[in-house]
């Protein structure tokens, strides 16, 4: 039977791993824009040898499971970055890097691949001829970029980069397959502790809803307002 009166006790224990989860969050995605947006410029502007480097990059961590990616990263990046700084002659003691930084790694590899799609198509709905005009005009590639081309794209790339910050959000419930707590994780530590799974899990939906409630509104509300300027 559901009982209601470990609600706000299950309530107050998820809630604190909210504010963890969106720092991850909101880092991940700021990273995986960014390399995203890198990784949709040079397909763009078909830069030889780069331009192949990123096809293959995308394939690779667009088919491979995230919950693999982040295995690998937890075995993987320890010894690596002990084998770079060693080459450098710095001794770093690489293995107590913390199960946090891990696992915004292995997410910003994984979703860095599908930011680059979606910023490819923000890219490519843009008018070739608007930048003729923008040429003709005087402005120079670092003004046409900012006052044109930044504002178009950023404006239809809103609605798949508000569905990715949810996807991230999801994919972090992966996170405690090297112990790193987020919400879904809290819940299941918490359920664990007085075996009411389906109201911990239950509070932890409404986390989830909020949260996609409040970034859907946002994105809405950015958009709306970036479309009156452009």
């Amino acid at each position: 039977m559901f009982d209601i009166d470990v609600l706000l006790p299950d309530f107050l224990s998820i809630m604190e791993a909210v504010p963890v989860t969106l720092a991850m969050a909101v880092t991940i995605f700021l990273f995986s824009t960014l390399v995203g947006g890198l990784f949709a410029f040079i397909e763009h502007k078909r830069i030889v040898v780069l331009r192949q480097l990123v096809i293959t990059y995308k394939i690779a961590f667009k088919g491979v499971p995230m919950v693999v990616v982040i295995f690998l990263a937890y075995y993987g990046l320890p010894p690596a970055l002990h084998f770079v700084a060693s080459m450098f002659g710095v001794d770093v003691n690489a293995h107590s890097l913390p199960n946090w930084v891990i696992i915004i790694v292995a997410l910003t590899a994984c979703v860095a691949a599908f930011q680059a799609e979606v910023v490819k198509g923000a890219l490519n709905s843009f008018d070739a001829g608007q930048a003729d005009a923008a040429h003709s005009l005087g402005y120079t590639q670092a003004q046409l970029f900012r006052r044109v081309l930044f504002p178009q794209i950023i404006v239809a790339a809103i609605p798949d980069l508000a569905n990715a910050f949810m996807v991230i959000m999801k994919a972090l419930s992966l996170a405690f397959a090297i112990e790193v707590i987020d919400i879904f994780a809290q819940a299941q530590l918490t359920a664990a502790l007085n075996f009411y799974y389906l109201e911990a899990f239950a509070i932890a939906v409404v986390f989830y809803m909020v949260i996609a409630y409040i970034v859907t509104k946002a994105a809405d509300k950015i958009e709306a307002a970036l479309r009156v300027r452009t």
